[in-house]
């Protein structure tokens, strides 16, 4: 019940709680580009860091180093790119499969798949009254929206963009890669490595920060498993860089 003034005008209603909630058309494939982007841009940190800390351990030669970091960037650029565009077009493609069938069923059998939505409502807790009232209505709108957003949890007008998971999965990817491969470059020969393992580090503890706020996880828990997965991936690589420098020597 709203609260009322003194006047007896109503109070107005504090929405400030919702201002921070993701509302509104488009905000799936949001989502989808900016999960990849930060899933690319810790993926370029990680690649990125392990060939040039491993190609560090086994030889002083900077040529050889940036080298091995330049085709890393490149070939995991590609192939960030590559998986995002063939992993999201099938789940778009099943998408489009779920949305033609629902199409067909509400031409063959409208009014079976009136009683089934009324179901559905009923099932997540509306009286049947109600939730026939609300079917009848939200079917009378658009009937394939409502049905494949009660049934399969699909928006038919925001399906999710192939070509936006790759391009923000690859450009994330070299962002994130960039930044091993110039530290390691210019940093004197005695302390490239730690140098660059600290750099790295802060790099992951941001991203794995940023994945928390867009999944609204606890920050700490995300950070930590980033900075640790990326430590044990640049220390498996020193060491294995360190055993063939020796044996090559």
């Amino acid at each position: 019940m709203s609260e009322v003034r003194a006047s007896g005008d109503p109070m107005p209603q504090d929405t400030s709680h919702d201002r921070h909630e993701p509302h509104g058309a488009g905000v799936g494939s949001r989502l989808n580009w900016l999960r990849a982007g930060v899933l690319g841009a810790n993926d370029g940190i990680v690649s990125t860091a392990g060939v040039v800390v491993g190609f560090a351990s086994a030889t002083t030669d900077k040529g050889a180093i940036v080298l091995a970091g330049i085709a890393a960037l490149s070939a995991g650029a590609m192939s960030m790119a590559t998986g995002e565009y063939v992993s999201v077009s099938t789940q778009r493609d099943s998408e489009r499969a779920l949305i033609m069938l629902e199409r067909q069923e509400l031409h063959q059998d409208p009014e079976g798949e009136l009683e089934e939505l009324t179901q559905l409502y009923e099932a997540k807790g509306m009286r049947r009254e109600l939730a026939a009232e609300v079917a009848r209505e939200l079917t009378a709108h658009d009937a394939l929206a409502a049905h494949a957003d009660a049934e399969l949890g699909i928006d038919p007008d925001d399906l999710t963009n192939p070509w936006h998971a790759a391009g923000a999965s690859m450009v994330a990817f070299v962002v994130g890669a960039i930044l091993p491969l110039l530290t390691i470059t210019f940093s004197p020969a005695s302390i490239r490595i730690h140098v660059t393992v600290v750099s790295v580090a802060a790099a992951l503890a941001l991203t794995g920060w940023i994945s928390a706020r867009l999944g609204r996880s606890p920050a700490q828990r995300a950070i930590l498993r980033n900075v640790a997965g990326g430590l044990l991936a640049m220390g498996v690589t020193y060491a294995i860089g360190a055993l063939v420098g020796v044996n090559l020597g």
